[in-house]
């Protein structure tokens, strides 16, 4: 026993070594790719199911995540060099193109199929009525911003000039509407998730209506990358899909609470039944898209709001700034 001993002890040894050099070895060979989200939000949770559930790890990638705070903040970091993929708003993408700009982003993959934001009032109104709004203050987002857009669009929808029959704030940053509100500005507000929910929690407002649910379908929040970008590493870009459609089937796979966990890394302040809370509000209204094709309908229906808003000088022919062969491939191969 003694020389058996003697012999499978430095064969265990030299197995270990092995194993932990090649541990080393497959994490230096995964390609860093620079993120740029336009926000941080429990709206886009396939993104960051994605990121926690080592679905990038499996298509030999490790996400550099980075927060822009805008969509304008996030196209200047994708078109400076300062990130290889920008998540953000095709609106954004639009307007560059019609800039003219010559290598200009190419939208991939889509995420979210829905406004993401929640009407804000000081009180609950179980009978809520977008009419009610005539007369009041609201703090709405970024002008030329789809959530700005959005709102117009659903309050012109009930009869409501937003610029004569209500009294609009857009100059506020984004992160600076929850607060303005909390310290008495407006009469309503619109929050993205988790901000609405947890200043109802906290007994700061109370959320009135859904603008997701009022604007309905529409191309929302996408993944974009120079059109050069693109060309160059196709192979990044099929790898960097998949693992988003991974997030994706992941999330319509499992239970409200079971996603709140997996992205409570990205929300640490965030209690988990809140975060649950949230997530099941996302999933009821059919927020997420099932996969990361990009749907001609809702992309034409977002530039019909961005020209009720007066926001598009000329409409972009979908085909010239998306491309699904990407979200094609990753929905034929991934199961």
């Amino acid at each position: 026993m003694k020389h058996v001993a003697r012999f499978l002890v430095p064969i265990l040894i030299l197995a270990l070594v092995i194993g932990s050099l090649s541990g080393c070895s497959s994490q230096k060979d995964l390609i860093t790719i620079r993120l740029n989200e336009v926000v941080r939000s429990i709206f886009y949770a396939p993104h960051y199911v994605a990121i926690s559930e080592g679905f990038f790890e499996e298509e030999g990638m490790k996400i550099e995540l980075t927060t822009g705070q805008g969509a304008d903040k996030t196209m200047t970091a994708l078109l400076s060099g300062q990130a290889d993929i920008g998540f953000a708003g095709p609106e954004a993408t639009i307007y560059v193109y019609n800039q003219g700009k010559e290598d200009y982003p190419i939208i991939f993959a889509q995420l979210t199929q829905r406004d993401g934001s929640f009407l804000v009032g000081r009180k609950p109104e179980p009978d809520f009525k977008w009419e009610n709004l005539k007369g009041k203050t609201i703090i709405g987002g970024r002008p030329g911003g789809v959530p700005q857009m959005t709102l117009e669009y659903v309050l012109k929808e009930h009869g409501i000039d937003p610029y004569k029959d209500v009294e609009m704030i857009t100059n506020l940053q984004f992160t600076a509407t929850a607060g303005a509100f909390i310290g008495g500005m407006g009469d309503y507000t619109a929050e993205f998730e988790p901000t609405g929910s947890m200043m109802e929690a906290e007994g700061k407002g109370a959320i009135v209506a859904s603008l997701g649910v009022a604007g309905g379908p529409i191309a929302y929040t996408a993944y974009c990358a120079l059109g050069s970008y693109i060309e160059k590493n196709p192979e990044i870009i099929q790898n960097f899909t998949n693992a988003i459609y991974k997030g994706q089937l992941w999330v319509h796979q499992h239970s409200s609470e079971e996603i709140a966990k997996s992205i409570q890394p990205f929300f640490p302040d965030t209690d988990l039944e809140l975060l649950a809370t949230v997530v099941d509000r996302y999933k009821s209204q059919d927020t997420w898209c099932p996969n990361p094709l990009i749907i001609p309908e809702t992309f034409d229906r977002l530039q019909d709001i961005m020209e009720e808003a007066g926001e598009l000088d000329k409409r972009v022919p979908c085909e010239l700034i998306t491309t699904n062969k990407f979200a094609e491939q990753a929905v034929k191969t991934i199961k």
